[in-house]
């Protein structure tokens, strides 16, 4: 029996990922539905209510209808565009691989408009709602507030790296903000899927679990997407590393400073704070190993920009706790919050903010490159001189 190639892979997880977004698509355009009209038919708490309980569903919709009901037609549109952009997403990869550049040219322009104007129904429930008041808690409308911004400057960015000509980088920015906006359907995999193993848990507390690790599992999708789709083992005007051996060395030994604090301050939590830990650790450490053996991989095959790459996701990945650290007191100070909470806002966006950092320093370094390039080009016009010989 012949082993799955590498292209039977990126075609299984585009048709994985697919079905999962044209599957979401109903679900995001009813969600609201029993908010505007109780009793309303919403696909999402059916299937939830059928899964888990009916008593499980009917908890959460209780704790929302407040929030909610001032906020409700931002929120309706938020939702309903949300589920068109999971039918685009789709659309838009499809049309990049068939290379069918006008359709592909005129969806993108639909996709980043409708991206600003669901963002902007988000942006409006998260001016009217008090932070303690969201579903869940201060710590994910602190999340949530997050998302928001990393998918409009991503599709921002996809957008100025399109118009610039750099076509890798408009890959990988859409890529990222694709990632963030599927951590809408991750979620409601996660209600479904976690009280089957902890049952007990309320949808607020599964939802706390789930944002501790959605940053980095949508992040390191996004990348490994990205590294399949290119296959270039050098790029012009790259040379040497931006990630040497000493400052990976620094990364880690901040990063593992910074875990440590981290799994001291949710230790003094009880079991609460141990839940929490468990939900962040467990999916950083397979992103930190999948990161590591890429990137040496990479550098055993001479695949120098593949290296490259990997290694400053890696940096980023190593100092995402760091940013964790230094947000928790911040936001326990100008929040008001409990340290819990705080802690646990502060890790829950660490890993997201840094890949949005990282893939940053990816499109510097390759603009960087470009502009090497240009400079060392002869000027048009212009001709070699050659010096006239000593006689």
């Amino acid at each position: 029996m012949r082993r799955p190639t590498g292209t039977t892979w990126r075609r299984l997880a585009v048709i994985a990922v697919s079905a999962v977004c044209v599957g979401y698509a109903p679900i995001a355009m009813t969600e609201l539905w029993p908010y505007a009209h109780p009793g309303a038919p919403a696909f999402g708490e059916w299937i939830l209510a059928h899964v888990v309980s009916p008593r499980y569903v009917a908890d959460a919709l209780a704790t929302r209808i407040g929030p909610y009901r001032h906020s409700l037609v931002p929120m309706i549109v938020h939702s309903v565009l949300g589920g068109v952009l999971m039918l685009l997403g789709p659309a838009q990869v499809l049309t990049a691989v068939r290379r069918r550049t006008r359709l592909h040219r005129g969806l993108g322009v639909v996709f980043a408009v409708t991206v600003y104007a669901s963002m902007a129904g988000a942006g409006m429930y998260l001016a009217r709602t008090a932070p303690e008041d969201a579903f869940s808690g201060a710590a994910f409308w602190i999340v949530l507030a997050t998302i928001l911004v990393g998918t409009v400057m991503s599709v921002t960015f996809g957008v100025l790296a399109a118009v610039g000509g750099f076509p890798d980088l408009h890959q990988r920015w859409m890529l990222l903000c694709y990632g963030f906006l599927l951590t809408a359907p991750l979620l409601r995999f996660e209600w479904g899927g976690l009280p089957l193993i902890l049952p007990g848990l309320s949808m607020a507390e599964i939802n706390q679990l789930a944002t501790m690790h959605l940053g980095s599992v949508v992040a390191l999708g996004a990348l490994i997407a990205s590294r399949s789709l290119d296959r270039r083992a050098n790029v012009a005007g790259v040379s040497g590393s931006w990630a040497p051996v000493p400052v990976l060395a620094l990364a880690h030994l901040a990063g593992a400073a910074a875990l440590t604090w981290i799994a001291r301050a949710s230790l003094d939590h009880g079991t609460r704070g141990r839940r929490l830990l468990l939900a962040y650790l467990l999916p950083y450490a397979v992103t930190y190993a999948v990161m590591a053996l890429r990137a040496r991989r990479a550098g055993r095959e001479g695949r120098l920009w593949a290296r490259e790459e990997w290694r400053l996701h890696w940096v980023a990945l190593c100092l995402a706790p760091v940013l964790s650290v230094g947000a928790a007191p911040l936001f326990e100070r100008s929040l008001g919050l409990d340290g819990l909470t705080a802690l646990a806002a502060g890790a829950a966006i660490g890993c997201g903010v840094m890949a949005f950092t990282a893939t940053l320093m990816v499109s510097v370094r390759v603009m960087y490159a470009r502009e090497v390039l240009k400079r060392a080009a002869p000027a048009p016009g212009s001709v070699t001189r050659l010096s006239a010989p000593v006689s």
